[in-house]
């Protein structure tokens, strides 16, 4: 299995990090993560989420120094 990755494209949601291979945003993912939704949930609804999505946002924001934990 590969890693999973944030990445900044500026051709892919004007530039915004996604996880890659996705056009979902990685903030969304910390914006779910932070209202308290489910793992489970998140990847429901965000049906194009590889596994590892999460952990690669949760990386992102920590890198970032966004708190995702709500």
């Amino acid at each position: 299995m590969s890693r999973v990755e944030v990445v900044a494209d500026p051709e892919v949601m004007s530039g915004d990090p996604c996880i890659a291979g996705t056009r979902v945003l990685a903030e969304t993912i910390v914006v779910n993560l932070r209202a308290g939704y489910p793992i489970d949930h998140i990847f429901q609804a965000y049906t194009t989420l590889p596994d590892g999505a999460i952990e690669a946002a949760i990386g992102w924001a920590e890198a970032a120094g966004i708190d995702w934990q709500h």
